[in-house]
């Protein structure tokens, strides 16, 4: 049984700690955060026995084994240096950081301390993304030639302006699901040859709220990409083959207990529909994964899910583009 404890009380940490309570292999022991009156309620919607008030005495628990930190993610690279000090193993929402620096910084300290620690690209675990590796080898797609995704959702006026704007709160999810299809297709050092281009419009808080980018990697394989915070509720995502195209039909970043539904359509033919049920949703298969992980002693995921390498990648890709996208806007 691995006791929990949640660092954070904003919606997502409710979804997370719905996650760990229907698991038979974990338990929700604690929460922590800077108001009482919050955390007090966050403990008592969820049934959690102990409520802490600051984030030290909650790493000082020694009956805690696992924490989740969803704290925006600016907060994250000085909580995981707090919680890798004390030991625990760390599930940290994503993006792994705001910058590259502090991702590079993060993975060092997790390294130092020996301890597990994974980025919450929690739609990695599900059971979804081993069918998708295997239609990526579908001779029906054959050669991979180019990738398209989008995500646009309106939450600028919702999310903390501290996280960095659209790219560190959407965009990591294209980023890191294009960077799956190309480690799948090509190998794994293929998504670090490229270049990119990319636009964006700037917010009156000074982040990018609208950015698309272009990447040509070096095998030839394009691919574009958009995110955007300031409007729309959609999200799209297609990798194309010389003999056909994978279409998601669902949404890829939230698949859910129920059908998730792809579309395999070869050139010229009419397109087959597939069905993938879970029994449950993306949040509660991360949670599993951490589970099987820590019985394993090992200190990171596996693929899908990212390895730390494959989330310093993401994020040295989403700098690159918010770079890129800034240098053409005033």
């Amino acid at each position: 049984m691995i006791n929990w404890a949640i660092l954070g009380t904003g919606f997502i940490s409710n979804t997370v700690a719905e996650a760990i309570r229907q698991s038979s292999g974990s338990n929700l022991a604690a929460v922590a955060g800077r108001s009482r009156e919050r955390v007090e309620a966050f403990a008592a919607e969820q049934g959690i026995p102990k409520a802490y008030f600051n984030y030290d005495d909650a790493l000082a628990d020694n009956d805690i084994d696992a924490v989740y930190i969803g704290l925006p993610n600016h907060a994250h690279l000085p909580m995981v240096k707090l919680a890798a000090a004390a030991g625990k193993a760390i599930l940290s929402e994503k993006s792994l950081t705001t910058t590259y620096e502090d991702a590079e910084e993060l993975i060092a300290c997790v390294k130092a301390h020996d301890t597990f620690f994974v980025e919450g690209l929690m739609y990695l675990s599900h059971p979804l993304y081993p069918q998708v590796e295997r239609l990526l080898g579908d001779e029906r797609l054959g050669a991979i030639r180019s990738v398209n995704g989008f995500y646009a959702a309106n939450i600028k006026d919702v999310a903390n302006p501290a996280g960095g704007g659209t790219l560190y709160n959407l965009g990591c999810y294209p980023a890191s699901l294009l960077q799956f299809v190309v480690q799948r297709a090509f190998g794994e050092e293929a998504f670090s040859r490229r270049r990119i281009t990319a636009v964006g419009n700037r917010d009156t808080d000074g982040n990018i709220c609208d950015a698309a980018v272009s990447a040509r990697f070096e095998n030839g394989v394009h691919a574009t990409l958009q995110s955007t915070d300031s409007y729309g509720m959609h999200h799209g995502f297609e990798v194309i083959g010389e003999n056909g195209t994978l279409t998601f039909r669902t949404n890829p970043w939230l698949p859910v207990a129920g059908d998730n539904i792809l579309e395999i359509k070869e050139h010229g033919a009419s397109p087959e529909r597939i069905e993938l049920p879970a029994e449950h949703d993306a949040f509660y298969y991360q949670i599993m994964m951490v589970e099987d992980c820590l019985k394993r002693g090992a200190k990171q995921a596996d693929r899908p899910s990212p390895r730390w390498t494959d989330s310093l990648e993401i994020m040295r890709f989403l700098t690159d583009w918010e770079q890129a996208a800034k240098s053409t806007v005033s």
